[in-house]
């Protein structure tokens, strides 16, 4: 029993604790969740939640209302990041991808149904799940969840026991109970520093179909590495055909850093601002280097 009461008291301080650097989004058109990424207003939540509009609201913990601009919204990942007036916020941290594993238990904060700073318990489900979106947009790297998530949640942080982000609250499957998923903190890291330096995020565009793989144990330990992205398909004309990659390559590598999905592709192409990348390739169990020049795409079907 004692147990029972620690945990509980540990959970209420928890959601005490990360409860002020949550705050509602509301505009014209829908409302949904948000939070503080940085003391000085810049606010992380969905692009869906926001939509079209350059205008919106903030409403923090304790009921103060203030003003919201939109700095920039990016499509392939569902994210957007707004500027609230003010300084001297709480922020969240975000956590380090290689602490969060499934059965870790979790807390998703957020507005459903404009109930206010409604906290729910749940565990990661798994990890680096692929959806598509009834547009066709591809969200890849997401994190699923048995948290309760409902309209509103959208845009809030999924937190660990520590109090970090491990995920962005995004989603549930229609008719489904107890399936929901999150932007990972992973993915929101990278893509919230693009919009705020540059209010968007320019994809550098290979041109190939792509998806993550678990390496054999073998392949695992030769390359230090867990996880690759295979190659499925090489469209003709682009980067990819032209530097020689094929179908049933293992990608493992660019410009030296290790990808393991087809987010860690397109964040490294991304950040890099180089046209120029140099491909690490396993191909029939014997590693290629190739070098591709990327062309600029701003929201890509393909990697």
């Amino acid at each position: 029993m004692k147990l029972l009461q620690q945990f509980s008291d540990d959970l209420e301080a928890l959601v005490a604790r990360a409860s002020p650097a949550v705050v509602g989004v509301e505009h014209g058109r829908g409302h949904g969740t948000g939070l503080f990424l940085t003391p000085d207003g810049y606010v992380l939540t969905n692009r869906h939640v926001v939509r079209q509009s350059r205008k919106m609201t903030v409403s923090l913990a304790n009921g103060e209302e203030l003003k919201a601009t939109l700095v920039g919204g990016d499509a392939p990942t569902d994210l957007a990041v707004l500027r609230a007036d003010g300084t001297d916020f709480p922020t969240l941290p975000l956590a380090d991808p290689k602490d969060v594993r499934m059965g870790q238990l979790v807390v998703a904060i957020g507005n459903p149904f404009r109930l206010e700073q409604s906290a729910t318990l749940g565990v990661v489900s798994a990890i680096n799940r692929s959806l598509t979106l009834p547009d066709g947009t591809v969200l890849e790297g997401m994190l699923q969840t048995d948290a309760a998530i409902n309209p509103g949640n959208s845009g809030g942080p999924l937190l660990n026991t520590r109090g970090q982000v491990v995920g962005l609250n995004t989603l549930v499957l229609p008719y489904a109970q107890g399936i929901g998923f999150a932007v990972s903190a992973t993915t929101a890291a990278w893509v919230a520093s693009l919009l705020i330096q540059r209010g968007k995020v320019e994809r550098r565009y290979l041109g190939v179909a792509a998806r993550a793989v678990l390496l054999e144990p073998a392949q695992a330990r030769d390359t230090g590495q867990p996880r690759g992205v295979l190659i499925l398909q090489v469209q003709q004309g682009t980067p990819a055909d032209d530097a020689g990659l094929q179908p049933e390559d293992l990608l493992l590598g660019i410009n030296q850093h290790p990808v393991g999905s087809v987010d860690d592709v397109q964040r490294v192409m991304a950040l890099s601002g180089d046209p120029e990348v140099r491909l690490e390739v396993l191909r029939k169990g014997r590693r290629r280097q190739l070098s591709a020049r990327t062309r600029s795409r701003a929201e890509p079907v393909a990697a």
